[in-house]
């Protein structure tokens, strides 16, 4: 049985603390855009959060995400589906019907594949963020960042990618202030790439921060965060 009220205060909590980190840095709180994280909560929970409101919703897996993106839309429930974990090239035609963002494009093979598979079913150009490795840490993936300026040169060309911003994993931390150097790092990152011209639109898009460090990455300028625990807790 699912504590609805519990659910309701966690995800009116949650939007507080959102609207509270953005107004520290000079923005509103609808600016900031939460992604419910719900990888490891079954679609009871998925519906009810929706029922609340709730309208983004992250997984890390393909399978999961197509398997609750077509039972969310039998129920009716509207849901926009964030791909937020890394993305295996074989599975990007089975996602990309289904997904309205993808969060960890971590290498210019995969956006190429992405490219590919989109243009060959004739679908919209697909909004995908690129990921970063900013904490420099060897066993996260993404990409470098002096490798960006090329890898954005190469999917400026690219007729079915829509690339919208940036995203990065901070590294787990026990203080929340110490996520703050990547965050910052990374909106630093997506400005110079903005000043240079090197797309032809600005990014404007940022998704850094979890339910640990979310205050922070709002207040260093993230407009999507992606969080779990805290709501779900």
């Amino acid at each position: 049985m699912i504590d609805l009220e519990r659910l309701k205060d966690n995800l009116v909590r949650v939007r507080e603390v959102i609207a509270a980190s953005a107004a520290r840095s000079g923005r509103a709180g609808e600016a900031v855009r939460l992604v419910a994280v719900t990888k490891t909560v079954g679609m009871e929970e998925m519906a009810a959060l929706a029922g609340l409101g709730q309208g983004d919703f992250g997984e890390s897996r393909v399978e999961q995400l197509v398997a609750r993106a077509v039972e969310a839309e039998a129920a009716g429930l509207g849901a926009r589906w964030h791909m937020i974990g890394h993305l295996q090239r074989r599975k990007v035609r089975d996602l990309l019907p289904v997904g309205a963002m993808i969060h960890g494009v971590d290498s210019l093979r995969l956006a190429e594949e992405i490219e590919k598979r989109a243009a060959e079913a004739g679908l919209a150009p697909v909004a995908v963020l690129l990921e970063v490795n900013i904490s420099g840490e060897e066993q996260k993936y993404g990409l470098w960042p002096d490798e960006m300026e090329e890898v954005v040169g190469e999917v400026a060309g690219m007729e079915h990618i829509d690339l919208r911003g940036l995203m990065t994993m901070a590294p787990l931390a026990d203080d929340p202030e110490a996520a703050r150097p990547v965050f910052r790092g990374l909106r630093e990152l997506r400005d110079r790439i903005n000043a240079a011209g090197f797309y032809p639109r600005p990014l404007t898009e940022l998704s850094m921060g979890m339910s640990q460090d979310y205050a922070v990455a709002v207040e260093e300028g993230a407009t999507l965060v992606r969080v779990g625990t805290a709501l779900f807790k």
